[in-house]
């Protein structure tokens, strides 16, 4: 007798071999120490097409609107006929005594496991294996502690739901959309309201009127005894004023406040200094990950997501990359010291070196927090030994952006001074601003690409000491549209979404998901390029005249992100055992035949 282990790629289950010494390769899986264990190569089930339950579904009509069968089927994807067909073998095969649910922990991993399990008309019993790293140690207490393939029901239950509700919502509306605009017009429940995002904000930017103000800098000499160059500048502001302080609306105003303190003399009115903590930042989740090495690297979300599998599953020097969370648990506390010692490399030895003059690191809530932790923990290194040069330049790239943050947060604040100094010439006043660093703290880490600061340190003043402008200036400026969205942005926007929801719980079920998962977003923008809704031009994303011209004609709640909030609250309920997947369902098909009842109008 033996047990079958099914992965979610052949990687994974080479990993899982190795640890249980498993070293038979076969056609399409790996044998050995009583285990057979194969995989899947992603989704080789989907739910079956319209026309798999009548032929006559395959011609788009609206007569046929909406097709919602009575209960959906699943079947083989394309080319993946052979490989189903073993995993069915091996999973009913007489000799097989249990099976091990390994693909990625997460919803749309158990649903993987779950439609093949399903499509194999398999009964034997089920045991979970739930993982967040490939280290050997990972896998083995992960072994050690499976669980009842059973107590994931209802998170199976969710997935289910997810992918049918998506099914139905997707594919009759845009299929009655395409007929009644005759054009093609795909929709979805996560993407449409993404598209809605852009394009609301270009309608911003094509409404924007560029309007002209002017500001007044002066450049000021703090009178000394002594030949120390004393010089700042000061920008002009109105000490009335509660926004735009440093606006002037008229030009002849502007050149006025000039002429006038131009050769005059002032008097330094008040010195004021503020010291600032900026805390490190927190680790890594899939989507911080993703913005990141769009603003610095330039790289897509869905390349930054494909390297990032990579250094999972082939170079094994990161933990699992598509978790929605920035903590760790109490339970990795002892291992975080062992992860900073193995840092050989320059320049993360070098920064790793103060923080292991310790026997632990220090750590806080930032770091650690149990409560926050969802299905996996943020995005860390293993600790690997694979030498950097095993990377690609990208590769590399991303990993130096993991590393340096994982070292980053253990690191104390960075704190500067601010120092405001307002200067009276003639009663009209002056503000300067200098910065002045007293700890750079873990900006170290960051120093080689720090950029120039706006706010350079003043010169040694005193409340009362008295000044010469030198030279005043009008400056010539304009008001600014919005910016387009870029990657990052988009990501932000999609993650946030909630604060577009006014419906309190609504906009709590959306802390948790937002748009989307942190696995799907890079999917879901890239999905939106390929369907020519939007284009990329350089780091910007913009709607095309295809895309504005859905969302002029889909309903409100279609592109709304309150129907996501709403999707994912059922969803969530229905994993925790609070809802039946049942009555989700029916507010589905409720909402189905709206919506081809509005489109068909």
């Amino acid at each position: 007798m033996h047990t079958v282990i099914i992965t979610e790629k052949p990687s994974v289950a080479r990993d899982i071999a190795r640890v249980l010494g498993c070293a038979v390769e076969n056609d399409g899986f790996i044998s050995g120490e009583g285990y057979v264990i194969s995989w899947a190569l992603g989704h080789l089930t989907g739910l079956a097409e319209p026309d798999d339950y009548n032929p006559a579904f395959k011609k788009w009509r609206m007569t046929d609107l909406p097709i919602i069968p009575e209960e959906m089927k699943i079947k083989p994807l394309y080319g993946t006929g052979k490989q189903l067909k073993l995993l069915k073998k091996l999973m009913n095969a007489k000799e097989t005594e249990r099976v091990i649910c390994a693909t990625d922990s997460g919803r749309e991993g158990e649903l993987i496991f779950r439609y093949i399990y399903q499509w194999s008309e398999c009964k034997k019993p089920v045991k979970r294996l739930w993982i967040s790293s490939l280290t050997d140690t990972a896998i083995r207490k992960g072994l050690d502690n499976m669980k009842d393939g059973r107590e994931y029901d209802n998170l199976f239950a969710s997935a289910r739901c997810r992918s049918e509700a998506d099914w139905l919502v997707g594919l009759n509306t845009t299929r009655a959309l395409t007929l009644r605009h005759k054009d093609l017009l795909p929709v979805g429940r996560v993407q449409t309201p993404t598209l809605a995002m852009l394009v609301t904000r270009q309608q911003e930017i094509d409404a924007f009127v560029s309007k002209e103000y002017w500001e007044v800098e002066a450049c000021i000499e703090a009178n000394g005894s002594d030949k120390t160059d004393r010089s700042y500048t000061g920008l002009w502001f109105d000490p009335k004023a509660e926004e735009n302080k440093h606006r002037l609306n008229e030009k002849e105003k502007a050149e006025a406040i000039a002429k006038k303190v131009r050769n005059q003399s002032g008097i330094i009115e008040s010195i004021n200094t503020e010291e600032k903590r900026v805390p490190p930042p927190q680790l890594f989740d899939l989507t911080e990950l993703q913005r990141e090495c769009n603003r610095k690297l330039g790289f897509s979300a869905q390349k930054t997501l494909g390297i990032a599998q990579l250094l999972y599953e082939k170079h094994k020097m990161i933990t699992y990359p598509r978790t929605d969370s920035r903590y760790l648990s109490n339970d990795m506390v002892p291992k975080l010291h062992a992860v900073m010692q193995r840092q050989n490399e320059e320049p993360y030895k070098t920064f790793a070196a103060p923080l292991l003059t310790a026997d632990e690191l220090p750590i806080n809530n930032r770091i650690v927090n149990d409560a926050k932790v969802t299905d996996h923990h943020a995005i860390i290194p293993t600790g690997s030994k694979k030498p950097l040069s095993a990377l690609t330049p990208d590769e590399r790239a991303v990993y130096d952006r993991i590393l340096r943050n994982f070292i980053a947060v253990f690191y104390p604040a960075h704190v500067y001074d601010v120092t405001t100094v307002i200067t009276n010439v003639l009663s009209e006043s002056f503000e300067s601003k200098g910065k002045t660093e007293k700890e750079a703290g873990w900006t170290v880490l960051y120093a080689h690409e720090k950029e120039k600061d706006p706010d350079p340190p003043l010169p040694l003043l005193m409340k009362g000491q008295t000044v010469t402008v030198d030279k005043a200036k009008v400056l010539n400026k304009k008001t600014q549209p919005p910016k387009p969205y870029t990657e990052a942005t988009l990501l932000s926007a999609m993650e946030n979404a909630g604060r577009f929801v006014e419906d309190e719980l609504l906009k709590e079920a959306m802390k948790a998901s937002g748009l989307g998962t942190p696995a799907t977003r890079a999917a879901i923008i890239e999905k939106l390029i390929a369907s020519k809704y939007i284009e990329r031009k350089k780091k910007n994303l913009f709607p095309t005249e295809k895309g504005m011209r859905l969302i002029n004609i889909v309903p409100p709640e279609l592109r709304s992100p309150e129907t996501t909030g709403k999707w994912e609250r059922g969803l969530s309920r229905i994993a925790n055992g609070e809802l039946e997947a049942d009555k989700f369902m029916e507010s589905i098909k409720k909402y189905v035949h709206y919506l081809v009842g509005n489109a068909a109008k």
